[in-house]
């Protein structure tokens, strides 16, 4: 390499800023999420320390059931790869797809969202409540706050999605669509969390015993 173009090279990198080498809107999504994640593990840490403190903890599958959320799951996991299969569409230049993709992710959002509100209504007619045992309690406290992201997640991809149609995003020009994914992400894979440690994992001496 001539001594011209390494300092040419040399002068570059002077220019450059951390502005230019950094996303802002990624790095706060980043930093939105990792400050959420403590939020979440907060909750479910205490959530288990009580739960071992406690020798009436119910069975949850006895309570709660397992095949409607299953089902939610599963909703929650598809619009997932289908937020990734609309950031890929429009990676390629694919506006069509972005608001395909993007449709049944919201779709997907809503789906979810009315399921549970569906099952906090038939478990609160069956008498389980936030003010009687503990159990009640973390369980609205905890689907609650991850409905409330998945809420806001509807409403986000639901604005993204309308760009979109508008012609905002483009094969150069699709970041804000990846920042909408990161936040979806991080909603399916809270709720995966709340699923196994609420739903699925019985009582300790019922997990012996079984």
């Amino acid at each position: 390499m001539s001594s011209h173009s390494t300092a040419a090279t040399m002068e570059l990198e002077k220019k450059l800023t951390f502005a230019d080498v950094v996303d802002w809107g990624k790095l706060m999504m980043w930093l939105f999420l990792c400050s959420d994640a403590m939020s979440f593990g907060g909750l479910l840490a205490a959530y288990a320390a009580v739960r071992y403190q406690d020798n009436t903890w119910p069975n949850p599958l006895e309570v709660l059931g397992i095949n409607l959320t299953a089902l939610m799951t599963f909703i929650l996991i598809v619009s997932s790869v289908t937020m990734v299969k609309a950031l890929a569409s429009i990676q390629n230049g694919d506006r069509k797809g972005l608001c395909r993709y993007l449709f049944l992710t919201v779709l997907g959002g809503l789906f979810f969202l009315g399921c549970q509100a569906y099952e906090w209504t038939h478990l609160i007619h069956g008498g389980l409540s936030a003010y009687g045992h503990a159990f009640g309690s973390f369980f609205f406290i905890l689907t609650g706050f991850h409905g409330l992201h998945v809420t806001g997640g509807v409403i986000y991809n639901s604005i993204i999605l309308y760009l979109g149609k508008k012609g905002r995003y483009s094969a150069n020009r699709y970041m804000q669509v990846e920042i909408a994914g990161l936040y979806w992400h991080f909603v399916d894979l809270v709720w995966i969390l709340i699923f196994t440690f609420v739903y699925l994992i019985p009582p300790a001496e019922q997990a012996v015993s079984g």
